[in-house]
């Protein structure tokens, strides 16, 4: 049976629309004395992160934690330092999949952001300009449960008032792939902006 033609499409932030560059955490880290990747290494270790990306702990509770984490190698005073400088970058929007937002949106789709993401959200959309550029912002730490769980994909589809099936959502993940087919969303994953055409045509047929 062939699938309904997406109505809707729901987009991943980081790695989708938005990226970092590598190279800035590691001038830190450089200049700071502080191990190579060791700021992503903490930031992202799984019992830190999911309570900020649920809604538990604020951004800035969640950075403190890192400072604290470091301090033992560089001092509390460094490792705070180290901790500011690294986050006052806010990542760069990516040109091409933003062109795609405006035309998907000028052409009758509907465009959700759907984001593991933290209390900062907000604030970041507005220092990249993508206020106003967005249907609708899914963000997991206001909905409660993150990517991928069931729950959050209905709570995303919900808010683009859009049944699953209509909708089409876009990550750079597997695991945000299965569990969006899992609660049955059509699924692309995202590796560059390659994947534009195959985008278009899927909203177009």
């Amino acid at each position: 049976m062939a699938r309904e033609r997406p109505t809707a499409l729901l987009l991943d932030f980081d790695g989708v629309l938005r990226h970092w560059d590598p190279a800035v955490a590691a001038g830190v880290e450089r200049e700071y004395g502080l191990a190579a990747g060791v700021l992503g290494e903490i930031a992202m270790h799984w019992g830190r992160l999911q309570p900020v990306l649920t809604g538990q702990v604020s951004h800035a509770d969640w950075m403190s934690s890192v400072a604290d984490a470091l301090s033992d190698s560089v001092g509390p005073q460094r490792a705070r330092a180290a901790v500011e400088q690294w986050q006052r970058y806010r990542g760069e929007v990516d040109a091409d999949v933003l062109a795609f937002v405006r035309e998907a949106r000028a052409g009758g789709v509907r465009v959700g952001l759907g984001t593991n993401a933290t209390d900062l959200l907000d604030t970041d959309l507005a220092e990249l300009g993508l206020v106003g550029e967005l249907d609708v912002v899914v963000n997991s730490s206001v909905v409660g449960v993150h990517k991928p769980a069931k729950e959050y994909f209905q709570a995303a589809c919900a808010a683009l008032e859009t049944p699953p099936a209509r909708v089409l959502f876009v990550d750079d993940e597997d695991w945000a792939i299965r569990g969006a087919r899992a609660a049955g969303l059509s699924a692309y994953r995202w590796s560059g902006p390659e994947g534009l055409r195959y985008l278009r045509a899927a909203l177009a047929h």
